[in-house]
């Protein structure tokens, strides 16, 4: 199912696409990966919804990316006595880890590792910053603070400690039993929340042992601060906007957002941008200008995907939240001003036989009559390599590997065909001319560009660049063995 676009679309399932049908509508749509949010649903449900994305892939003959994204550990308060209280600015409160309800003085908050990293001065957010409060005082199990935006506090509200790095591991236990059941369900792609430190996604690659590529969710700025690193043993990345715009000022966060996305390109390694992109959808079936606007600006900053979350899982117009990102990233790619900004960011650090290889085909790709570039890949690192070059025309990845061709379903511009084993270099050529054909991206008239390393079969071994009519007797009666 060939898109019209590069930027990829992930769709969060949920309440509102929990049937085979929608699923099928909202890949029929545009969404090319879907989310299995790990926060909400039994195991027997994130197994159904899994079941039906593979049924959709098998019936459509199309490979769909699936994405496992972990809770991470909730930091909350107790309960009050009343349920709810109402802080005001200047007054005095206490968090403690007495379990007797709360009240307008105090309240329990039951996690002794936040009260182990306070220092005087740190700032607390509660139910999504709402309340802030600053710590005055504080001990291994208490800590008295100031009411700085006071406000509505209720029964086991969420809790962000923005200015410190908190001794907690990323992977709560339910997290690792969640990550162990996806794993053996078999998904592509595993997101890890409330990563603060490398030592995070470290921990999850050893329990995903191959299984799932890594995801980092930035969500904290202890993340943003330390970002070069997490990158470096990251798969991917998510720059999750909720919570980053809770723990820091809001205005901080677009010059990140663009910062992190040049970054994961220089890298080749995907990047999703997530959280209130369409949130109006959720009871519209139109989106508001501004949220248009900040669809757009993503696909201009160079983003692999963009991201729908209770838009797709619980909002009543998930088709259209769908079919409104499609027609916003169509709309923006074929502005020339786009190609420009695309083009103007791209930066590599090129040290390989491979980088070599992919800027030479866009080149080439560029300044002659080529329709696409059809690239062999194992492991995906070729695909993952032109796509960061960001070419012109379509890139089409060639694998044998179903499990790579998934993963690949997050990447920009990459569309996968399988293909079989191969032995012999012509008949690799002649594969990516039928492929080319068969998805409509060049005629027999044509000429498309092929990567491919010798020996095949062999990941990172890409070294090989032809030029190849899309004629197959043309191939033959040219191309070596």
């Amino acid at each position: 199912m060939r898109r019209f676009r590069n930027v990829k679309i992930v769709a969060t399932l949920g309440p509102a696409s929990n049937d085979y049908d929608m699923i099928r509508k909202l890949h029929e749509a545009g969404a090319d990966v879907f989310r299995l949010n790990m926060s909400h649903g039994s195991h027997d449900e994130i197994r159904e919804r899994h079941a039906m994305i593979r049924q959709v892939e098998r019936d459509l003959d199309n490979p769909i990316g699936i994405l496992a994204d972990l809770q991470g550990p909730k930091l909350r308060v107790g309960v009050f006595g009343n349920e709810e209280e109402t802080l005001e600015n200047g007054a005095r409160f206490r968090l403690d880890l007495d379990e007797a309800p709360g009240d307008v003085t105090r309240v329990c908050l039951p996690h002794p590792e936040i009260f182990q990293a306070l220092e005087a001065g740190a700032t607390l957010l509660i139910n999504d910053g709402k309340i802030r409060l600053q710590v005055l005082d504080c001990g291994t199990d208490f800590a008295d603070c100031e009411v700085i935006n006071g406000g509505v506090i209720s029964n086991r509200k969420g809790v962000n400690v923005p200015d410190v790095v908190l001794p907690l591991a990323a992977l709560s236990e339910k997290d690792r039993r969640d990550l162990e059941f996806v794993c053996q369900l078999g998904i592509d792609w595993l997101a890890l929340s409330f990563v603060q430190r490398v030592e995070d996604v470290e921990e999850a690659r050893k329990l995903a042992g191959g299984r799932a590529a890594i995801l980092s969710k930035i969500e904290k700025p202890a993340a943003v601060k330390a970002f070069d690193d997490i990158l470096a043993v990251s798969d991917g990345v998510m720059v999750a906007r909720g919570d980053l715009g809770v723990e820091l000022p809001v205005q901080n966060v677009p010059p990140i957002q663009k910062r992190l996305i040049r970054k994961c390109r220089r890298a080749a390694k995907p990047v999703i941008v997530a959280t209130q992109m369409l949130e109006s959808m959720i009871e519209s079936p139109m989106p508001t200008r501004a949220e248009v606007s900040d669809v757009a600006n993503a696909i201009y900053e160079g983003a692999d995907a963009i991201m729908l979350s209770a838009e797709s899982a619980a909002g009543q117009f998930p088709v259209e939240a769908v079919t409104t990102m499609d027609n916003v990233a169509q709309e923006v790619e074929a502005d020339e001003t786009y190609r420009e900004l695309i083009d103007a960011s791209r930066s590599a650090d090129r040290a390989t036989v491979a980088d070599g290889i992919v800027a030479a085909a866009r080149e080439i790709a560029e300044t002659t009559d080529i329709k696409a570039i059809c690239c062999f890949t194992q492991s995906g690192t070729t695909a993952l390599l032109t796509a960061r070059e960001r070419p012109r025309v379509p890139i089409v990845a060639m694998t044998s590997l179903r499990g790579t061709a998934r993963r690949l379903a997050l990447s920009w511009g990459v569309d996968c065909v399988m293909t079989g084993e191969l032995e012999r270099f012509k008949q690799a050529v002649v594969n990516a001319a039928r492929a080319a054909r068969t998805g409509g991206y060049a005629t027999e008239e044509d000429q498309i560009l092929v990567t491919a390393g010798l020996p095949f079969n062999v990941p990172g071994s890409t070294n090989i660049l032809r030029v190849a009519p899309c004629a197959e007797r043309l191939i033959f009666a040219t191309d070596p063995e």
